[in-house]
């Protein structure tokens, strides 16, 4: 057969991941923080991306007032009791949309006559934001001393010799938060270039300072150095330290045996330890950390239903700067400067459409999570219902993928604390009489609530606890029950028993 060239037309359909969509995704799944810290590289990128600050409202510029009269009703999502789970409606939701372009739009702007959104609207959206007026000049006078820096001043008083005196400022500066030596002595000793006993001497000496109980090694050590400057580190003492696992087992009569002390004595050596430090260093100020800032507020209303709103804190506020854009791209001459200026033209609007579609699908899948998980709201944990990601993007339009990245490092405040958005994702567990299944986070509930109210005499095992939540309508395995209990942490009922009665038995 002789090889000949032909032409052919062929048709197929592919899916295509756009930039545009590439980063709308990448953002979806972006923490608070991360966001943040990804806006404010784009920023220091792109000339055409500014900032929208308190200042810029007398320049024209639409200010965050103007974006929340724009928006109306957009600005909350609410819902009322008699909207119940499961319709397909969310309240006053906004109707789903698509990350991807639409066909035939072009990176110009003013392509389609329109203008590129000056900023992310929903930036204006939410409560809780604060005024720049309230600067605290005391906040940043005043600063707490340190751990670290309440050891150096004790190492200047107490070592003169600069080389002694250099090797326990290294050792100060691994000391944790805690007041615990993150370090090897032999791993000092030889980037120091100095013997390991007299690293051991330099550490001797930091392990009497105050606060008592520093610079320990481990929790032993930390016990070890508190009981000895009360002078209380007896032999039986010294055993009780040294056999910290078998306090933590609760087997008091392994101890008792070890120690070679009596019932009584036993007792108060333990109620004795339980009154010392185990992390002396917490005493003194240390950096702080920074805690979870909420991406959602919920709030209940009079009428029984709930609020929706973003928390505006958490919502990069950015525009596309059209005045300067104007300005210079008279003076682009070189074909290079123009694909350059269109290029952050390009990547700049689409960055403000995408945080305001990221703004958006956040509001609109914690709607629904709310919306399915009345009951938790108005009364508990014990009435979290089932529930998975399918139900939530069917209910609101969009991929299980979406709903998973939405849910992704984002937190909700409620009246009942602050949850991150997965927590609502919980497993059924098939109800008794056939009903309704429960959820697998009441069930933990419940059999820790069974677990607290348990007497001293009476100590449930895990077969009367299944007889117990099968009594409530809940089916469930021993095996589960033991597997959740070992998961919220809560020993067995024979080291559970020990506990209760060693407490008994200690002198108030």
């Amino acid at each position: 057969m002789a090889l000949t060239q032909r032409l052919e037309l062929r048709q197929s359909h592919a899916l295509v991941m756009t930039p545009q969509l590439m980063q709308a995704i990448k953002l979806l799944a972006l923490s608070n923080l991360e966001l943040a810290t990804y806006v404010e590289g784009e920023l220091e990128r792109n000339p055409l991306l500014q900032h929208l600050g308190e200042d810029e409202s007398d320049t024209g510029q639409p200010s965050a007032g103007d974006a929340v009269t724009q928006l109306g009703e957009g600005i909350q999502s609410t819902w009322v009791e008699g909207d119940r789970p499961g319709d397909g409606t969310a309240g006053s939701q906004p109707e789903a949309e698509e990350f991807a372009p639409a066909e035939g739009e072009t990176a110009s702007a003013q392509s389609n006559g329109e203008d590129p959104p000056r900023y992310s609207e929903w930036a204006g959206i939410g409560s809780g934001r604060r005024d720049g007026n309230d600067y605290n000049l005391e906040a940043h006078v005043s600063a707490e001393k340190t751990l670290a820096d309440h050891l150096a001043e004790q190492l200047t008083l107490s070592i003169s010799d600069p080389v002694r005196r250099m090797i326990g400022q290294y050792l100060i500066d691994m000391v944790d938060e805690a007041g615990y030596l993150n370090a090897e002595l032999d791993v000092v000793a030889e980037k120091l270039g100095a013997g390991r006993a007299e690293v051991e001497a330099v550490l001797a000496v930091l392990q009497g300072f105050d606060p008592s109980g520093v610079c320990a090694r481990n929790l032993g050590e930390c016990l070890a150095i508190q009981l000895r400057e009360r002078n209380r580190f007896d032999p039986a003492m010294q055993a009780l330290v040294e056999h910290l696992d078998l306090l933590a087992k609760r087997d008091l009569s392994g101890l008792r045996k070890i120690c070679a002390v009596s019932e009584e004595d036993l007792v108060e050596m333990i109620a004795e330890i339980r009154r010392l430090n185990p992390k002396p260093g917490l005493a003194f100020g240390s950096v702080v950390v920074q805690p979870i800032v909420p991406d959602v507020f919920v709030r209940s209303r009079p009428d029984g239903g709930f609020t929706v709103e973003l928390n505006s804190d958490t919502l990069p506020r950015v525009l596309v700067n059209q005045d300067y854009h104007a300005d210079i791209v008279k003076s682009a001459k070189t074909e290079h400067d123009k694909t350059y200026l269109a290029d952050c033209m390009q990547t700049a609007t689409w960055l403000v459409r995408a945080l305001e579609q990221r703004a958006k699908t956040i509001l609109k899948v914690a709607t629904e999570i709310v919306r399915q998980q009345d009951g938790f709201f108005a009364h508990g944990v014990e009435h979290l219902r089932p529930l998975n990601l399918r139900t939530i993007a069917d209910a609101i339009g969009m991929h299980e993928s979406t709903v998973s990245r939405v849910t992704a490092n984002k937190y909700m405040a409620t009246n009942r604390g602050i949850f991150e958005l997965k927590y609502f994702f919980t497993s059924a567990i098939a109800a008794a009489d056939g009903g309704e299944a429960h959820s697998a986070e009441a069930v933990r509930y419940r059999i820790r609530q069974l677990i607290n109210e348990e007497a001293a005499e009476h100590v449930l095992s895990d077969d009367t606890i299944v007889q117990r939540l099968h009594a409530a309508g809940i089916d469930i395995a021993r095996r589960t029950v033991a597997k959740y209990r070992e998961a919220m942490r809560i020993p067995s009922s024979v080291q559970r028993r020990r506990e209760k009665q060693a407490s008994l038995n200690t002198p108030s």
